[in-house]
């Protein structure tokens, strides 16, 4: 977690701080083989060299970007948690609580949908 230190302490707000690493913490902590960078100044967990979901902070929410793919197949699901969404990333807003469940399924389709992937992004 320290490749985030930095990042996290660049947020001013202590509770959207307190937040992005716990969610942080968590990803790594449930997927121990993705690889914790920072890229585009926001954290991202790689696997074996592709992309497989990313964080930044945002006044009123962070965002989560699964790719597009990823926002597509979970939709409806993004939806039922209350969150909004573009067609590549959906916003979960501080005063919500955090759908680890959600983030669970996305990450896990990632790793498995780009296995035998090579490239960074999807194409």
């Amino acid at each position: 977690m320290e490749v985030f230190a930095k990042y996290l302490a660049g947020i001013d707000n202590p509770d959207h701080r307190d937040r992005t690493e716990e969610i942080l913490a968590w990803v790594a902590n449930k997927f121990p083989n993705l690889e914790p960078q920072i890229k585009w100044n926001m954290p991202i967990f790689t696997d074996h060299g592709t992309f497989i979901i990313g964080f930044s902070t945002a006044k009123h929410h962070l965002s989560v970007s699964p790719e597009q793919v990823g926002i597509a197949q979970f939709a409806d699901d993004i939806a039922q948690a209350g969150y909004t969404a573009t067609k590549g990333l959906f916003r979960i807003p501080w005063n919500k609580l955090v759908d680890y469940e959600l983030l669970e399924k996305m990450i896990e389709f990632n790793i498995q949908d780009k296995a035998e992937y090579t490239n960074f992004w999807r194409k």
